[in-house]
């Protein structure tokens, strides 16, 4: 029998064997999990999102495309009521790329494929310059429609579709029926009758037009309105001829150089009026060319000015009529003397009304 030296031993080889398998088993295990590697630095980074859409913990974190890191945690922060995105995506990346993230990135939630796995997209193309992300920094986040949303919107399009098709074929067994407008055109055989039946006279209309018989039959094939038409084309002639000879009231107006030499009088005696005022004769030539007189009329208008000012301002007799408020003052008090004086003689008359007589 084997000692118990030699039974602890073993004991001891057996537990150093599992150890070391344990500790091959977790590092095989990290490093078939983790993307970060297993002697690489490492920031936690933070992204609130309204909806986790199907993420789970451990799923990769990609900057444009390629492994940086893994989700560590999904959790729904207790201050959700203050929030309007909810649900906090905890993140350890590597540090091997911090010089391509910087402030400003952008995290959204993308499927890997149509029935692939969520994972985490960080995109920083859109981003110019910026300090470096630090441990724990927020990264923004940016909404991208999730298949849910997809299917969503397109299972309200198809039951918009389907009830469209449904409605489309409601409209189309109605018109075989023979129900409405479009199905009595297509079936209805009195209205094919009617429409047969109004073909018919217009057939005939046009019949009794190419005939001589009818208003417009006679229009167009009878030879009399043909005479007519030549005859008043004769006569406008005529009165053109006539004008043109100086005959008539238009002719005269045309052709009668007196008219012309009323105009031609009237234009001179504008011109020569004018030239009057121009050279400064008479009334409107003197108001138009006599500085004198312009010069009256602006030492009027200046006098105006100043009497307007010095009225303003209060100058003068006038002016202190209508500015000095002494004036509404003593009128005011005289007034108010003269009522209470008038009260008075009302109230004892025999006061202010007694006459006395004295004889030397």
């Amino acid at each position: 029998m084997p000692s118990e030296k030699q039974v602890r031993w073993s004991q001891l080889r057996v537990g150093i064997t599992v150890l070391v398998a344990l500790i091959t088993l977790a590092v095989l295990i990290l490093l078939m999990t983790g993307t970060t590697g297993l002697f690489t630095m490492k920031i936690i980074l933070r992204a609130y999102v309204d909806d986790a859409g199907g993420l789970r913990t451990g799923a990769p974190v990609r900057l444009e495309g390629v492994d940086i890191g893994n989700v560590v945690g999904i959790r729904v922060v207790p201050d959700a009521q203050r929030r309007a995105a909810p649900v906090e995506i905890l993140m350890k990346t590597s540090t091997k790329y911090e010089d391509s993230m910087t402030t400003g990135c952008q995290a959204s939630l993308a499927t890997a494929g149509v029935l692939g796995e969520v994972y985490i997209n960080i995109d920083c193309r859109s981003v110019r310059g910026g300090a470096p992300l630090q441990n724990n920094a927020e990264l923004q986040t940016q909404q991208v429609p999730q298949l849910e949303d997809v299917v969503r919107a397109s299972q309200g399009t198809l039951q918009n579709v389907n009830v469209l098709v449904k409605q489309l074929s409601d409209i189309l067994d109605y018109i075989q029926s023979g129900k409405g407008s479009i199905g009595k055109i297509i079936y209805d055989s009195s209205l094919y009758d009617r429409a047969n039946a109004t073909l018919s006279q217009l057939q005939k209309v046009a019949d009794e037009i190419n005939s001589p018989q009818g208003s417009l039959g006679k229009i167009l094939n009878s030879d009399e309105l043909y005479v007519k038409v030549n005859t008043a084309i004769d006569n406008l002639n005529k009165v053109i001829d006539e004008a043109n000879s100086g005959q008539g009231t238009i002719g005269k107006f045309l052709k009668d150089p007196s008219l012309y030499n009323n105009a031609n009088k009237m234009v001179a005696n504008g011109n020569q009026l004018v030239a009057d005022i121009n050279a400064g004769k008479g009334t409107l030539g003197k108001l138009a060319k006599d500085q004198a007189m312009a010069n009256k009329i602006d030492d009027t208008v200046t006098r105006l000015d100043n009497i307007t000012t010095g009225l303003d301002k209060g100058e003068g007799t006038a002016g202190k009529l209508l500015k000095d408020p002494k004036l509404y003052d003593n009128t005011n008090d005289l007034l108010v003397e003269t009522r209470d004086l008038i009260k008075a003689v009302r109230q004892n008359p025999k006061k202010y009304l007694t006459i006395y007589l004295k004889i030397f």
